[in-house]
């Protein structure tokens, strides 16, 4: 049995540590002349956002994570800038902003003109993917700091100010509507590599995909089929599941969740299989679920009609007056 604690990366531990970074940076918004909005006043929420008047410009910064070393491990570059870019946008989404523009920040040990071109690849094809341009970047070799590579960047979007979705309009009966993530996605690498790769070897075939092709499978990039959202139906609130899987509800709303799950598939299936408890499993990786919207449940066929042009979605479940997270069909409180 292992836990993402036991892998290393303890949540709550995190958590604790963060609560003088918090504090620090909400203080910060005296030195600012001009008006944070409203979402920025809880640090977490999934972007925050600054008041321009007419509209609001929305920000957020995030990176790979160790899927990384994943794909060092294989010498496969070109998907990974797919995974930043996404993990970006998709957090832009959440507080209903049309990302429009990336900066990355590459950080390697040395400079590998073939890694660069592959992740300039990925890059393209997510910025391609999410209809964004990246407008600057920073490359930064430190052989005394950094062992390989890292790739984050800050992206930025903008929302009418009529138009911001911040999970207050979320009430008991709305129903939650989930959709499919492409597996792993960027979130949970660290428990995975852990539990799998010394277990079975990056080129392990598992339902006809090598291992390292389950870890490398890019995450998901959402923003055609939100925006299109955003604009058929009343959208009361948007999770980006990330680490933290279901937890990530409780960032937007106070209210519960009734949900049923889909079956434990692909990826999630092996690690589950090879000793995460099931509640573990559903705070650590999205479990098959990529994003979830909150829509009334007038609007939820609608809401369906227009999100499975894009990607397979279905209904998850309920808003609850009580607080929690209940996953009915694997009978799991979070």
């Amino acid at each position: 049995m292992l836990t993402y604690a036991q892998a290393g990366v303890d949540d709550e531990k995190t958590s604790r540590a963060l609560k003088s970074v918090i504090s620090l940076a909400k203080e910060t918004f005296k030195f600012r002349r001009g008006k944070i909005g409203e979402p920025a006043e809880n640090l977490g929420h999934y972007a925050a956002l600054m008041d321009f008047g007419s509209f609001y410009l929305a920000m957020t910064t995030d990176g790979v994570g160790t899927k990384v070393l994943v794909a060092e491990s294989v010498g496969k570059f070109d998907t990974i800038g797919i995974d930043m870019i996404a993990m970006n946008v998709n957090d832009l989404l959440c507080v209903g902003a049309e990302p429009v523009a990336l900066v990355d920040y590459l950080a390697v040990r040395e400079p590998d003109e073939k890694v660069f071109e592959e992740i300039a690849k990925g890059l393209h094809e997510g910025a391609r993917q999410a209809g964004i341009a990246i407008v600057g970047g920073e490359t930064a070799v430190m052989p005394d700091l950094i062992n390989g590579f890292d790739l984050a960047g800050t992206a930025i979007g903008v929302v009418e100010k009529g138009k911001v979705i911040t999970g207050e309009r979320i009430k008991p009966g709305d129903s939650v509507i989930g959709i499919a993530s492409s597996g792993i996605h960027s979130n949970g690498l660290t428990l995975a590599r852990k539990l799998l790769i010394p277990k079975y070897g990056l080129e392990y075939e598992y339902e006809g995909k090598k291992l390292w092709e389950w870890l490398l499978e890019p995450t998901r990039i959402y923003v055609k089929a939100i925006l299109e959202l955003i604009e058929n139906v009343e959208v009361h609130g948007l999770a980006h599941i990330t680490g933290g899987g279901l937890l990530n509800l409780k960032r937007i709303t106070p209210y519960g969740f009734s949900l049923e799950m889909p079956p434990i598939e692909g990826i999630f299936r092996l690690i589950y299989e090879n000793g995460v408890p099931l509640g573990e499993m559903f705070r650590v990786f999205n479990m098959g679920v990529g994003m979830i919207s909150i829509v009334t449940a007038e609007e939820k066929d609608d809401a369906l009609q227009v999100l499975n042009r894009y990607f397979e979605s279905f209904e998850l479940g309920t808003v609850t007056e009580e607080p929690g997270i209940r996953i009915e069909n694997y009978g799991i409180k979070l």
